[in-house]
């Protein structure tokens, strides 16, 4: 809690106003029970009007003053906690930003979402009941100090009440608090669910699969319902227990000084002032009873906060990393191999040299090690043994800004984002002329579709592009990253859902548009990579198979079954 405390300090004057203002609030609060004594006994009991009459035009002063000291403390409050909110939400924010593939890997997307939303606000609450916290020991401490002034015997109720009091908020928090552990556990599943399901929701109705995910997002939504009912089942007792105890203490109260008024040793004003403070005291218990909850479960959301900040990203650049180490685009695999755990290799010893100018294809089955590979060349993961390199430098040595605007990928999945067709293709280069993006989407085979939208390059793109085909995304897509004219492109099966014409266009504009460039090429179809400078065939992790078409189809099996059982040339024979 002390280092997340620390985004308060930017906002320390709002954040020490509020406090002060509930000390003005409080202080109203405990003169009110002195000031009605004095009506009673000095007014009612006495029959003077006058008194009463001014006393009670002063209570009323002193009510509105602590009006005023209410309001402010919960503006300044608010605001204070409000900005603490924002401030950790886009610290946390960034940092994500900052994580390798291998640390999203750690966390899922929906419990990133959760902590970034229900734990944010968790501890928002937090901040602003804190600082309206000083309200419940303030008041404690002066009504504990009024009553004894009032009858020191009472006050002695005390000595045995707020000990009970506080060992049954112990024995709450200590139960509690794993339980909203678990809880917000839950809640990640949720999340995950509903974001799989909304994501997919196309899939979940082409293959009719609504009552299945009916039945999987009921079963996490039970879970976390189950859960959540257990912690408030917990927390329920803190209030019918608290109020038993103060409503036997008023009966107490009310039974000795009863006593104590008819001997004439208390007078009736100062009772009713005592009662008015022994409640005080006794709500004041209850409210840092509830504060203590809300503390065990912000603990767990602080600890789930602090999980995230303190994962560093196992992609940091060198300290002496290039920033110019870039400037032909030969890549470089030297005996490289990758594990995701550490144990299972997925790639295994890879060597390979990629030319600046060249188109390298990579060929295999699914599950081989072919996307994995061209991952490891803009660090979205970084080698297990081995290097990459690029124009002779460690990609490791290369500061990740420079290596990854130098290096431009389409990964399989097409990512679009709300927002204009424009915004979407100039994403990469937001100073982009208007001509610089045409130019791109003409390369992409592009450019005509969007003219013939109504409202072309200014059309607004759904939730992740879904008014576009999956065609039509992929275009965008390679438009995205070739308006930045990397020095190595990537493309990662990104043609799939276009026609083998465009697809051959697309690639006949590739070699005019980025001639000098190191083009790699994921593919599923055979006659998308005939015409590459070369050809590699991953099996198992392990290059099988290099060299170009005519050569593969000579030397390699694994080529030839690819070739045959895709274009049916089984009586070809070479030799």
């Amino acid at each position: 809690m002390k280092e997340l405390m620390g985004f308060l300090k930017p906002y320390w004057k709002i954040t020490l106003l509020a406090p002060l203002f509930m000390m003005l609030e409080v202080s109203m609060d405990l003169l009110q029970p002195v000031l009605m004594a004095q009506i009673i006994n000095e007014g009612v009991m006495k029959g003077d009007l006058d008194t009463i009459q001014r006393t009670g035009g002063l209570m009323i002063l002193v009510a509105f003053i602590g009006l005023i000291g209410g309001a402010g403390c919960t503006v300044f409050s608010s605001t204070a906690s409000m900005h603490f909110a924002a401030d950790l939400r886009k610290k946390v924010f960034d940092k994500v930003q900052s994580f390798s593939f291998q640390n999203l890997d750690m966390f899922k997307g929906g419990s990133l979402i959760t902590r970034m939303t229900a734990d944010i606000v968790q501890l928002q609450m937090f901040v602003m009941m804190v600082l309206r916290s000083i309200r419940s020991p303030l008041l404690t401490i002066g009504s504990v100090i009024m009553a004894f002034t009032i009858s020191f015997k009472l006050a002695l109720i005390f000595a045995v009440t707020i000990p009970i009091l506080f060992i049954i908020l112990f024995l709450l928090i200590r139960k509690a608090f794993p339980t909203y552990n678990i809880v917000q556990q839950k809640l990640d599943k949720v999340n995950t669910v509903l974001q799989e399901n909304l994501m997919g929701i196309r899939v979940v109705k082409a293959f009719v699969r609504s009552d299945f995910e009916n039945k999987r997002f009921g079963q996490a939504n039970e879970d976390y319902t189950k859960n959540a009912v257990k912690a408030a089942r917990i927390v329920s007792f803190n209030m019918p227990v608290l109020m038993l105890i103060l409503n036997f203490s008023l009966v107490v109260i009310l039974w000795f000084g009863a006593h104590q008024s008819w001997n004439g040793s208390l007078q009736v004003g100062d009772l009713i002032a005592f009662i008015n403070y022994v409640t005080q005291v006794l709500f004041a218990v209850m409210m840092i009873g509830m504060m203590m909850i809300t503390i065990s479960r912000s603990k767990v959301s602080a600890d789930r906060i602090q999980e995230v900040l303190h994962t560093d990203s196992n992609l940091v650049d060198d300290k002496y990393a290039a920033h110019q180490a870039i400037a032909k685009g030969e890549v470089v695999f030297d005996n490289v191999s990758f594990s995701f755990d550490g144990q299972n290799e997925v790639l295994k010893d890879i060597s390979l040299v990629a030319k600046p100018g060249q188109t390298v294809a990579i060929l295999g089955a699914t599950g081989s090690g072919k996307s994995t590979m061209v991952q490891l060349i803009p660090r979205l993961y970084d080698t297990t043994s081995g290097m990459v390199m690029i124009d002779g430098t460690n990609v490791r040595n290369i500061s990740l800004e420079h290596l990854r605007t130098s290096v431009g990928v389409v990964l399989q999945q097409s990512i679009l984002f709300s927002g204009t067709i424009r915004d979407n293709i100039r994403y990469g280069k937001l100073n982009a002329t208007q001509a610089e993006v045409e130019l791109a989407a003409k390369a992409a085979c592009a450019h005509e579709f969007i003219i013939n939208m109504p409202e072309g390059y200014d059309t607004v793109l759904g939730q992740r592009g879904t008014n576009l085909s999956g065609g039509q995304k992929q275009r965008i897509s390679i438009a995205r990253a070739l308006l930045v004219r990397p020095a190595i492109l990537v493309l990662d099966d990104s043609t799939s859902a276009v026609d083998l014409g465009t697809e051959s266009r697309i690639q006949k504009a590739l070699g005019e548009l980025l001639k000098y460039s190191t083009v790699f090429i994921i593919a599923q179809r055979i006659s998308s990579v005939m015409e590459a400078d070369k050809i590699i065939v991953l099996e198992d992790g392990r290059i099988s198979a290099e060299g170009t078409h005519e050569q593969l189809l000579k030397d390699s099996e694994v080529y030839q079954e690819i070739y045959c059982s895709q274009l049916g040339k089984e009586d070809v024979v070479y030799e």
